[in-house]
């Protein structure tokens, strides 16, 4: 990594996704030795926060994942926070930006080298961000050759297609496409950079990893939760925007891409933006939504909010690979588990010698578990040991903690460092935003009233029925 000095500026930084995953994320960076020595990290927001209060809050969520011992982890926590700085002002004017310039050219001395900017704020303020960041020199400042600037931007990015455009369109006038890095934390889950490692560096997958073997594929996002203290942002943009249309879109797209000529950004996203493009538009009737009971009175929801908390939709790819494959995504909090996970169920063996000891052979799955406990298994037919024919399903299970050692990355340690290299692949591209987009694009603009479900159950009984017409149960 080029070791050049490097300033980060997190706007929002008072913000939950700051304390909770970016900080403790660059400092999992910094404790591994994988930030430049000339590191320093400029938090900025409306709060208003000295320097020692934005320390406070920082080191309450730091951990030593890679630093057991006592000593140097209190050592590591303290050289990281003494590069913590803070500069409160307004997100949609130049003054305050101007401010935060005036700050890092004091403390830093200089403009010289790369620079990394982290929009941890909500899409409301995206652009009056973008403007204000343009107008006061931060994004412009490099004074070294080969220095450059990046910016994160978090999703949802828009809440259609056409917001999006508008949105891609409008911060294209400050960044460029090669500074841009949309981010989508699930990318960075170990599990999911996996999947690419899974079909297509292991021959046995590929010659079954289709229509005529494949019955169905469910990616499945659950929370047990309601939206917490997030009522203000999940009530204007619902389970849809969330995570359907991102998180299970990406997963979707990992899980039914061609393989790529070659491992590069390019090539990656050409086959995620090619298989996103061959996805029906989703039909009303293949999509149910739900809301659990009470939540319009969780404190901050309007009393007459028909905002979804629960999602389930069928879609289908549209290309000879997956032509007639049921693609079930399901998405809600306040159900009955706590899990993320693709599951590909593969066709029902032909003809059962086993009649007598099993009627119906149950069909193989692949099970790929992104959370929690991440987890590859197979579900397969045994025998069960001992002197009578007895079947029985059974697991093939590998389980990463028990597999693998040392320590798991967090996905915004993984997604951070590929800012800083300048790797694209884990990042979607905007053509890639548009397609996903387009699945959702008129159940958005559908008004529907939600079904009502009891916190804890599997959800609406709308689903039983979705599931029955495409031959899912």
């Amino acid at each position: 990594m080029n070791r050049a000095p490097l300033q980060i500026i997190i706007v929002g930084a008072s913000g939950d996704l700051t304390q909770r995953k970016i900080l403790p994320a660059l400092f999992s960076l910094f404790a591994q030795g994988l930030l430049p020595a000339q590191v320093h990290i400029f938090g900025y927001a409306r709060s208003a926060l000295t320097d020692a209060e934005f320390r406070q809050r920082a080191a309450a969520h730091l951990t030593c994942r890679y630093t057991p011992g006592q000593h140097e982890c209190a050592t590591l926590m303290e050289r990281f926070l003494a590069r913590c700085y803070y500069v409160a002002g307004p997100y949609d004017s130049a003054d305050g930006f101007l401010d935060l310039a005036e700050r890092l050219q004091t403390v830093t001395g200089q403009c010289a080298g790369h620079r990394l900017i982290y929009l941890a704020i909500p899409p409301s303020v995206f652009l009056d961000v973008a403007r204000a960041l343009g107008n006061s020199g931060l994004v412009t400042c490099v004074g070294a050759h080969d220095g450059w600037t990046r910016v994160v931007v978090e999703k949802p990015f828009g809440r259609d297609r056409a917001s999006s455009d508008a949105l891609v369109a409008e911060l294209g006038k400050v960044f460029t496409n090669e500074q841009t890095y949309r981010i989508d934390h699930y990318l960075g889950k170990e599990v999911i950079q996996n999947l690419l490692v899974l079909r297509f560096a292991n021959r046995i997958f590929e010659p079954i990893w289709h229509r005529d073997f494949v019955h169905s594929v469910r990616i499945v996002w659950k929370e047990t939760g309601g939206i917490g203290n997030r009522a203000g942002y999940f009530d204007d943009y619902g389970i849809i925007r969330d995570v359907m249309q991102n998180h299970l879109l990406q997963m979707l797209a990992l899980t039914a891409m061609e393989a790529p000529d070659r491992l590069d950004a390019t090539a990656v996203r050409d086959e995620k933006t090619h298989v996103l493009r061959a996805v029906r538009p989703l039909a009303p009737e293949n999509l149910v939504l739900g809301q659990y009971a009470g939540y319009r009175a969780e404190p901050g929801v309007p009393p007459d909010s028909l905002t979804p908390t629960y999602a389930a939709a069928v879609l289908a790819v549209n290309n000879a690979r997956w032509k007639g494959v049921p693609f079930f995504l399901e998405a809600g909090k306040a159900l009955d588990a706590q899990t993320a996970a693709i599951v590909i169920r593969f066709r029902e063996t032909g003809h059962n010698i086993f009649a007598h000891q099993l009627p119906r052979l149950p069909a193989n799955e692949l099970v790929i578990r992104v959370q929690p406990d991440e987890a590859i298994f197979l579900r397969i037919v045994n025998k069960v040991p001992g002197l009578q024919m007895k079947l029985e399903p059974t697991e093939l299970n590998l389980r990463y903690r028990t597999a693998f050692a040392g320590v798991i990355p967090e996905a915004y340690e993984s997604l951070l460092l590929d800012v800083l290299a300048g790797e694209r692949g884990l990042f979607i591209r905007a053509d890639e935003l548009a397609a996903s987009w387009d699945i959702f694009d008129d159940v958005l603009h559908r008004p529907v009233v939600p079904t009502l479900y009891a916190p804890g159950s599997p959800g609406p009984d709308g689903v039983r029925q979705l599931l029955a017409r495409h031959g899912l149960v």
